[in-house]
């Protein structure tokens, strides 16, 4: 057993930071096991934890064609969301429109 009351105060600091990583890393791994435990589980019985608990997969957005490219390097296009590319900006302040820009 340690005998707390004759340690330093940073002896004791350390012993308490040394405590918490230790619990900090038993309640991981506790809640590892227990997910690999439900997840044996459900796949026993066949479903996946998502389809148990109810949480949907994220959903995945389709990619936005662009309606802009640059007259210069076709290659370089631009959806019209978000911030302006450099080619944009350049072209907008040497006197063109988006519309002269647009594919």
């Amino acid at each position: 057993m340690i005998d707390l009351n004759s340690m330093s105060l940073p002896e004791l600091k350390k012993l308490q930071k040394d405590v918490a990583k230790a619990v900090d890393g038993f309640e991981e791994r506790q809640r590892k096991e227990a997910l690999a435990e439900i997840d044996a589980l459900a796949r026993e019985r066949g479903f996946t934890i998502e389809q148990l608990v109810g949480v949907s997969p994220p959903s995945t957005r389709k990619p936005i064609p662009p309606k802009y490219a640059n007259p210069d390097d076709r290659s370089q296009t631009w959806t019209g969301r978000g911030r302006k590319p450099r080619w944009v900006v350049a072209a907008l302040d040497a006197g063109k429109s988006l519309d002269d820009l647009a594919i």
